[in-house]
């Protein structure tokens, strides 16, 4: 049985929120979310067979979701890298704000980042899984799932961000279910807050902030108005992308130290 060291931490951690993102987006198929009819309407697809749709969508998602968690296909995995970023798009296609786009970055983020952890040229083959075994400890593409995941998060906290700054109608029914008065305000207070959280992100992402980022989305995510349970599933390519890179940073930080104490026993020596 593998060691579950900082890597491995890595890859199941993005293979569950991958699971996530599928069986969440799933589950409102299968439930038939009212406001997806304007996603389908996109493709020129009317009310009706929208909602005729949706529960094999739905039910496809689920499965794909399932797949990942026990067996996760590369083709799977791909596929829910191109499925997350069209049905993100198709939000500000749809009429919705472009934040709601960059918001999701995570569904179509976390996925490209588990390929980019277990790729090389001798291992890649579509049909079979990217498993344990073949994860990539190389620096060259440990940097690559870094900088995948430090743009992913920065991306997921500034959408946030700006839709709080924009004041959307869901965010600011889910604070004043919590007994807020002044709403608004307090959208304001958290976008400002989460753009500078992406910002820091961005620039150099520190293993101590990032646990607190990280507690704060999976909070903070509970408290949609409608379907939370869901809502959280759903987002779970966000959790993981901000896990995944606090493992990493926390990697690099670890070496770092065993580096700089190495050399120092070795000048006493």
């Amino acid at each position: 049985m593998a060691t579950l060291n900082q890597t491995n931490k890595i890859y199941y951690t993005l293979r569950i929120a991958g699971a996530m993102c599928f069986i969440g987006h799933g589950a409102f198929g299968i439930i038939t979310k009212a406001v997806w009819c304007n996603y389908f309407a996109v493709f020129g697809i009317g009310h009706d067979m929208a909602y005729t749709l949706m529960p094999y969508v739905g039910v496809v998602d689920i499965c794909f979701g399932l797949t990942i968690l026990f067996y996760p296909l590369r083709i799977v995995v791909g596929w829910l890298v191109i499925w997350g970023f069209i049905t993100a798009i198709l939000r500000p296609l749809s009429g919705e704000p472009f934040a709601e786009f960059i918001e999701r970055a995570g569904n179509y983020g976390a996925p490209l980042a588990l390929l980019l952890l277990t790729y090389t040229k001798a291992n890649f083959k579509l049909f079979k899984p990217a498993s344990l075994q073949q994860i990539n400890n190389s620096k060259q593409t440990l940097k690559r799932v870094q900088l995948c995941l430090r743009i992913v998060v920065f991306l997921l906290f500034l959408g946030h961000g700006w839709l709080n700054l924009i004041e959307k109608k869901a965010l600011l029914d889910e604070y004043k279910s919590l007994g807020f008065v002044n709403t608004a305000n307090v959208a304001h207070i958290i976008g400002s807050f989460e753009i500078l959280a992406a910002l820091s992100i961005l620039i150099r992402p520190l293993s101590s902030i990032l646990i607190i980022f990280f507690t704060w989305k999976v909070i903070s995510e509970l408290f949609y108005p409608h379907w939370e349970i869901f809502e959280w599933i759903e987002r779970g390519g966000s959790y993981g992308s901000i896990l995944a890179l606090w493992f990493l940073t926390k990697r690099e930080t670890q070496s770092a130290f065993i580096k700089t104490l190495n050399n120092s026993v070795s000048i006493v020596s």
